[in-house]
């Protein structure tokens, strides 16, 4: 079977094959050098992985327990180190998802699943976020559309694209409903951290027997280029069943990378990474704010968490037009059209992954085409 159009990553790769001068549509934090974590790691360091643990450093997974809230639900054999999310994602939905299978998914939200589902053969029933709701979750719709075909219910909380938070008392009534008929619950949580309200992103590991967190260093420390993320879950038969699908599929265990975020993973990194990640993220979203509100052009609701949210864009023009006609010249700038996301006539603005004066020039040189668009 060949592989789906993913129009997500087709718009990553155009972009990054032309090379655009700047770039509105990121969602990382800043990223520190190699160099802060060196003197705390042993040269002597052997980078063969036969005298490793399967389930992945157990220090680095002590950690992720106590910097991300996992404890005192889960312990550290509860978690497994994977190559990122995306793998930890992967190797959940691969497991928990055959042929004629229903999952219920948050729309819009974070693609990758549709695209496994694809390949599996898996059927989504889509649950509407609204822009008019601040794109809140539908709860009761999703309710009605778990039955005893359902296998998983996978949110990614808080969302991409939308920035939405769902708090405890609506993963509370989403358990009950996969508790009904035994479905999982997958909750992608790698913005976790960057809340810009007082409302915490729940775990749903913690809070759910048949529960699967996912997540990384990616996000809140951007550590992306470490590939280092997790799953935890209380279920150890489905924690086992995924590394033996690792081994027999991406075979991946990242020794160097464990062991840098293990180190940025401690205390005395961890805290300080985090408070300059909330300062800096804080900014920049009141800089996408400040922006979208002297557009007549664009309208948003402010993201509750993370470095991303749609815009909508009130011209004739689509969005896939409109990001096309940006990164050619003369403006050489990156949006993400919210057409990846099924969001046809929005846009992804993202406040991270690029210095201050880079994201300036790219709101500017937005401004400058959505004044001479129709």
């Amino acid at each position: 079977m060949p592989v789906p159009s993913n129009s997500f990553w087709e718009q990553w790769l155009i972009a990054h094959r032309a090379k655009p001068e700047a770039c509105v549509t990121y969602s990382l934090s800043p990223s520190p050098p190699l160099q802060q974590f060196l003197s705390q790691l042993d040269p002597a360091l052997s980078l063969d992985w036969s005298g490793e643990d399967y389930q992945g450093l157990p220090s680095l997974r002590e950690r992720v327990l106590d910097q991300y809230g996992y404890r005192p639900s889960c312990g550290v054999d509860d978690v497994l180190i994977t190559a990122g999310a995306q793998e930890a994602n992967y190797l959940a939905l691969t497991q928990l998802l055959s042929a004629g299978d229903e999952f219920v998914i948050d729309a819009p939200g974070w693609q990758q699943p549709l695209v496994l589902a694809e390949q599996i053969g898996a059927i989504p029933r889509r649950v509407a976020r609204t822009e008019a709701s601040g794109w809140a979750l539908d709860i009761a719709q999703l309710e009605s559309l778990v039955t005893a075909k359902t296998k998983l219910i996978f949110l990614c909380n808080p969302n991409n694209p939308t920035g939405r938070v769902e708090d405890t008392q609506t993963l509370q009534r989403i358990i009950a409903a996969a508790d009904r008929v035994g479905a999982y619950v997958v909750s992608d949580e790698v913005y976790r951290g960057l809340e810009w309200t007082e409302q915490e992103t729940p775990r749903i590991a913690t809070l759910y027997e048949r529960g699967i967190s996912t997540g990384s260093v990616s996000k809140l420390l951007g550590l992306q280029g470490l590939r280092t993320g997790w799953m935890v879950t209380r279920d150890s038969a489905l924690l086992n069943a995924a590394m033996v699908l690792r081994e027999n599929t991406s075979e991946i265990m990242n020794v160097l990378g464990e062991r840098v975020a293990e180190v940025a993973l401690r205390p005395e990194h961890f805290d300080a990474a985090v408070a300059h990640s909330r300062t800096v993220g804080r900014e920049r979203i009141a800089l996408l704010d400040r922006f979208v509100a002297e557009q007549p052009a664009l309208t948003w609701t402010p993201p509750q968490a993370g470095l991303l949210g749609l815009a909508r864009l009130q011209l004739s023009i689509s969005a896939d037009d409109f990001s096309k006609q940006l990164l050619a010249p003369p403006y050489n700038t990156f949006v993400m059209s919210g057409g990846a996301y099924a969001c046809p006539q929005h846009l992804r603005l993202g406040a991270g992954g690029v210095s201050l004066p880079e994201l300036e020039l790219g709101l500017a040189r937005m401004a400058q085409l959505l004044a001479v668009v129709e």
